[in-house]
């Protein structure tokens, strides 16, 4: 069969051979077994639902060894013989354009060259899944080949529910991942809806299909990285020579190498995984691949000595090297880590002392050791930490959960008043400030053709508009401008690009809806092919996270969702191709809620009116509310958006003066 015929066939009509596991792919790790008898009874019956009765015998057997095996039913003999990849978006089925866009980008997420675990349907943080198994698969691109553009077809956490009647003006497909009632979204709760096949792990991008590799928060942490260097050196000062310490090497920490090289520091960055590692070192997102820690201690000596910018990847656990750079005496300038303590208990994060496949043992057959082990490590990571902190080394939380663990662990990481924690989020003392606040975030867009020569127009396009836009730019925000013609005019130069032909580029609202324009008037002019819009949810407006992107909101509310709510909600009446909201994200299940969008540029004046409307509000919708919640820059941005906007109607806060308040309890 073509890929076509395989696209449009959906379940096979004949049962498929069983898979044969392949040696060395990078597997998602074994998850807990957590289910009693019943309920494992229940997640076969969940799974054999898919298929026909005659089927059944055979696969209830196969799926409970699966469960057994791997805790979790992937149905790996669904999983198509067809390379995975994002093809030009020509050669998939379909009867309108956006479905043809959203199964390219689906494809995209599960390409093993930017997939964590893809036979596990996993593009990153240990559990960012894209399906809980391949017949969701297989289903929804069924589906999406089928679908015209009076459908919508709505998602449950990876299930195709169905096609619904609609309007052109509606999405074409609407997903949720993980939208649990409260009382039922802590760890232990995923890890059980998820095994009865019921829910699942979204994580951000991965499960709105948006993902683009490293290359998505490559950016960001780009311009993290660059302003803690700013943040503790001198005017004038270089970053050559002085080291970015941090951890993980996955699916989007995996970017941190290359954002150090571009933010010209040494970056050493550990990571227990040696396939992850090695991934990253053959991409070339890390410059030097190093397993043993006297190597490691002679080759950052040497760079620090002849102020080199290098990125070196370390095969093994980060607390080696907080301890061993202490006894050494090697100073870090900048430190932080970005293992996945979302999932603390299933392999996000890795105990010192123990091997790798001796944690991932204790996982599955001895959590409760495993669990004490984390903690321990994590006590012992903290204190290292603040050895070096207390030396002059600048230590941020990248929102990975790192001290919220700690914390929970009962690691020496609380301030003195033992409610906020004793280093700054960089979402507190960078992002939010400097570009959140503003509008600033990273818009992101795929060239559907496939072709690298589409890319290089959109790069050209992209700098002239920001170009345009910086000669009339506020002061409040030259400096974020600057980076970002930085950054797009060396964009081809730092290789970023895994899987599709994407770029990413921080922007704000004007910059936003003046480079899709553009972009679509070259589609029109038949100058470039179609091109999909979207954006982490790592944002201005999409993700309420109190402990990341809302952290620099205080006035009480960071701990509510409405904004991630509103965003998913705005969006599609106002034109997204498809959204998404999810319960998850980077500091775990139960810890933030996070929506994203997807819009194809298709070059008609249909789309110029969509990308107009929805790319303001998903901007806006987020200064608005960190602007009420007192946030200067916010405030400054929204008073200048509706001076140019006249109907724009925010409402502002009235400031009340300290003395006011100080004698009233």
């Amino acid at each position: 069969m073509t890929f076509k015929e395989q696209i449009l066939q959906g379940i096979p009509s004949k049962l498929p051979a069983k898979h044969i596991l392949e040696a060395g792919v990078n597997r998602a790790p074994k998850r807990k077994d957590i289910l009693s008898k019943e309920e494992k009874q229940l997640a076969i019956r969940n799974a054999l639902r898919y298929f026909p009765k005659d089927w059944h015998q055979e696969l209830a057997q196969e799926f409970s060894e699966e469960l057994k095996a791997f805790g979790r039913i992937y149905m790996y003999r669904f999983r198509p013989d067809y390379e995975m990849y994002a093809r030009s978006i020509q050669e998939y089925p379909a009867k309108c354009s956006q479905a043809a866009a959203i199964m390219l980008m689906i494809q995209n997420n599960l390409n093993p060259a930017v997939a964590q675990h893809p036979e596990e349907l996993i593009t990153y943080g240990g559990n960012g899944a894209v399906f809980q198994n391949w017949a969701q698969y297989l289903l929804t691109m069924q589906y999406l080949a089928n679908m015209t553009e009076e459908q919508t077809l709505h998602m449950y956490s990876g299930h195709p529910m169905g096609l619904f009647p609609s309007s052109k003006n509606a999405p074409r497909v609407v997903v949720t991942n993980g939208m649990m009632v409260p009382n039922y979204s802590k760890p232990d709760d995923w890890e059980k809806f998820n095994a009865l096949g019921v829910t699942q792990y979204g994580q951000m991008t991965a499960g709105s299909f948006m993902y683009i590799g490293p290359q998505g928060i490559v950016h960001g942490t780009t311009i993290t990285v660059m302003n803690a260097f700013r943040n503790i050196l001198r005017k004038g000062e270089s970053s050559k020579g002085k080291i970015f310490l941090t951890a993980g090497l996955g699916g989007m920490s995996g970017a941190q190498p290359k954002a150090g090289n571009i933010a010209g520091c040494i970056t050493v960055c550990a990571e227990v995984n040696a396939k992850a590692a090695t991934k990253r070192f053959e991409q070339g997102w890390v410059d030097v691949l190093i397993d043993s820690m006297e190597d490691l201690i002679i080759r950052v000596k040497k760079a620090i000595v002849a102020n080199e910018v290098e990125s070196i990847a370390y095969i093994g656990n980060i607390v080696e090297i907080w301890e061993r750079f202490y006894d050494e005496d090697i100073f870090i300038h900048v430190g932080s880590d970005q293992t996945s303590l979302h999932i603390p208990w299933t392999g996000g994060y890795y105990p010192i002392g123990i091997s790798y496949e001796e944690s991932n043992r204790l996982i599955r057959e001895e959590p409760d050791l495993f669990k004490e082990k984390v903690q321990e490590s994590l006590r012992r990571h903290a204190a290292a930490i603040n050895k070096h902190t207390a030396k002059g080394t600048y230590f941020f939380d990248y929102g990975n959960a790192f001290l919220l663990e700690a914390s929970r662990a009962g690691a020496d990481v609380m301030a003195e008043n033992k409610i906020d924690f004793k280093y700054p989020s960089y979402v507190q003392d960078i992002l939010g400030p400097m570009c959140f606040d503003y509008g600033f975030g990273p818009f992101r867009w795929v060239c559907t053709s496939g072709k690298p020569e589409d890319l290089d127009a959109t790069d050209a396009i992209a700098g002239t508009v920001l170009q345009e836009i910086m000669e009339n730019s506020p002061e409040e925000i030259k400096l974020q401008m600057q980076d970002n013609i930085t950054w797009i005019k060396d964009a081809k130069k730092n290789k970023m690009v895994v899987g599709s032909q994407a770029r990413i580029l921080y922007a704000d609202a004007e910059g936003r809806a003046k480079i899709a324009a553009a972009f679509n008037t070259a589609v029109a002019e038949g100058k470039i092919g179609p091109v999909v819009l979207g954006r982490d949810h790592h944002d201005v407006s999409g993700t309420d996270s109190p402990y990341r992107e809302t952290s620099n909101i205080y006035d009480g509310s960071k701990f509510t969702a409405d904004m991630a709510i509103h965003n998913v909600i705005g969006d599609s009446f106002r034109g997204a191709t498809w959204v998404s909201i999810h319960n998850g994200g980077g500091v775990g299940w139960g810890e933030v809620i996070n929506g994203g969008f997807g819009m194809l540029l298709d070059g008609t004046k249909e789309a110029e009116e969509r990308l107009k409307s929805m790319l303001f509000f998903d901007v806006n919708n987020g200064i608005a509310r960190r602007s009420w919640a007192r946030n200067d820059e916010a405030l400054f941005a929204i008073k200048r958006e509706m001076e140019r906007t006249p109907n724009l109607k925010v409402t502002l806060p009235n400031l009340v003066e300290d003395d006011i308040l100080n004698n009233l309890f």
